[in-house]
C-alpha cells in the first residue's frame, strides 16, 4: 500500500501512501488513470477489503521490460534507493519475495490537524503472489499517535504494446483514518500516484541504461 520524500517523507503497505499526500501534491505519472471503485483488482482471487471506507485505485503504463519492473517492486530492501519516501526497509525472511514473506519498513509522517509528526513502522505480509503478474500484501502501520489498523494493497502487472500496464489498488481501515474519510482518500490517492511515478522513473531509467 502505498511516500514521503527522503528530503521530505511517505506511508502505506501498503499503508505508506496515506502519509505521502500530506507533504504536498505529487504529479501523477504520465498516463495515470483513476478507476471507479466498483471494479477491484485481484491476485489469485483475492482483492482489497470490500467493506473499507478508504479505497483508491490507479494505473500507468511503464515503458520498460516486465522483469525490470518486477525486480524493482519485489526487491524490497532496495526500495529506499529509488522510492524516495521510504527511509528503511528490511525483509524478515530470505529468498525471492513469495507468499508468506514479511517485510518491515519505516517512513516519517508529518503532523496533521489531528495527529502529531511521527515515524510509521509498517509490517507487510505477502498474502498472494504470482510471478510477473500480481502481488497482494496486508498489514498495519503504527507510529506515536497515528495508526492504520489494516491496509490491503494489490498490484497487477500486464504487458501491453510498448511496455507494461501497472495497476494498483489499496484500502485502509482504522478509527483514526476513518475519522476524516475524504481527506484519507485524497491522501491515499496521492500516495499511490507517487509510488507509480517513482516506479516508472526507476524502471524507465534502467531500461535506458541510466542510474536510478
Amino acid at each position: 500500500m502505498s511516500g514521503i520524500r527522503r528530503t521530505g517523507t511517505r506511508a502505506a503497505l501498503s499503508t505508506l501512501p496515506l502519509v505521502i499526500g500530506l507533504l504536498g501534491t505529487a504529479a501523477a505519472p504520465a498516463g495515470a488513470t483513476p478507476h471507479h471503485p466498483g471494479t477491484s483488482l485481484t491476485c489469485r482471487g483475492k482483492g482489497v477489503d470490500p467493506d473499507a471506507l478508504i479505497r483508491q485505485k490507479t494505473e500507468t503504463v511503464i515503458h520498460a521490460p516486465l522483469h525490470t519492473i518486477w525486480k524493482l517492486q519485489t526487491d524490497v530492501e532496495r526500495w529506499p534507493t529509488w522510492q524516495s519516501p521510504v527511509e528503511t526497509a528490511k525483509r524478515l525472511d530470505h529468498g525471492p519475495l513469495r507468499k508468506g514473506s514479511v517485510f518491515r519498513w519505516t517512513t516519517p509522517a508529518p503532523a496533521t490537524p489531528t495527529t502529531p509528526a511521527t515515524t510509521l513502522e509498517i509490517t507487510s505480509t505477502v498474502e498472494q503472489l504470482k510471478h510477473h503478474s500480481c502481488i497482494r500484501w496486508t498489514g498495519p502501520a503504527i507510529g506515536d499517535g497515528l495508526r492504520i489498523d489494516r491496509g490491503v494493497h494489490v498490484w497487477n502487472f500486464t504487458k501491453v504494446a510498448g511496455g507494461v500496464r501497472v495497476s494498483t489498488e489499496e484500502t485502509h481501515r482504522g478509527a483514526q483514518v476513518e475519522s476524516n474519510v475524504p481527506l484519507a482518500k485524497e491522501i491515499l490517492r496521492r500516495g499511490l500516484e507517487q509510488w507509480l511515478s517513482d516506479l516508472k522513473a526507476a524502471a524507465e531509467a534502467r531500461a535506458h541504461g541510466r542510474t536510478c
